[in-house]
């Protein structure tokens, strides 16, 4: 896991190395064109011009719901979560969320959790240089992030990041972005609801810093927003 992380961070560092050299030459305009072509534009992927809109605080938990759902336990982590899902546990490679022909569930749970100091780790020099301070900072950043603002090399690192954190979330026709507060954790869900499908993308922390990523496909269109925030009340470390 440490050789794959240290890739991925010398690959990103290579890519803002060449961003840098597009800002010195080419400036803000350039520098947008050159990361829309490599990531997407608002056309393409609608979720570059999207940011957290609406603000949901201290959010109701469905306690009969959750009676209804099956624990899962792991080294790091425990959660609730429904029946009739496939569930993946500590998937980081992109191509795992994107669209793929073959083996593709129609319904599928993947979960990812990090220390209070991944993004710090992942980015230091970033880091060090007062981007981010930690990982809610990071994904706060990251959510926020549109290509249109790009104006600088902060602007265009999170955009990329923005692209590497999105998963297939749909034709994104009806992508939206809330943020929430609420059962001491905080974050972010992007969600798109569709004829008979749903997506929904969740990057949040806890009341100690841990990084969650719970990202849900529900072909059969089964969950909504609200057992989507009771799931999440669910997730516990474990020591």
């Amino acid at each position: 896991m440490k050789n794959k992380l240290a890739k991925f961070g010398l690959s990103i560092f290579g890519l803002i190395f060449i961003i840098l050299f597009v800002i010195k030459f080419g400036g803000p305009a350039i520098l947008r064109l050159y990361v829309e072509t490599g990531m997407g534009n608002c056309q393409n992927q609608p979720i570059f011009c999207i940011a957290p809109g609406e603000e949901i605080n201290n959010p109701t938990i469905d306690k009969e719901y959750i009676s209804g759902l099956t624990e899962h336990a792991y080294v790091d982590m425990e959660v609730m979560l429904p029946k009739g899902f496939k569930i993946v546990k500590g998937v980081t490679a992109k191509e795992y969320f994107k669209k793929r022909k073959q083996k593709n569930p129609e319904a599928a749970i993947y979960l990812l959790h990090k220390p209070p100091d991944f993004f710090t780790k992942l980015f230091p020099q970033i880091h060090k240089k007062g981007a981010f301070k930690d990982n809610y900072s990071f994904i706060t950043l990251t959510m926020s992030a549109k290509s249109k603002d790009i104006a600088n090399l902060n602007d265009a690192f999170f955009t990329i990041m923005k692209s590497i954190f999105t998963p297939n979330m749909g034709d994104q026709k009806n992508l939206q972005i809330l943020k929430f507060n609420g059962f001491d954790k905080k974050g972010f869900i992007s969600f798109d609801s569709l004829p008979g499908e749903n997506y929904f993308d969740c990057n949040f922390v806890d009341s100690e810093g841990n990084f969650f990523k719970i990202y849900i496909k529900d072909k059969p269109a089964s969950l909504d927003l609200n057992k989507i925030l009771t799931i999440i009340s669910t997730v516990k470390t474990r020591p």
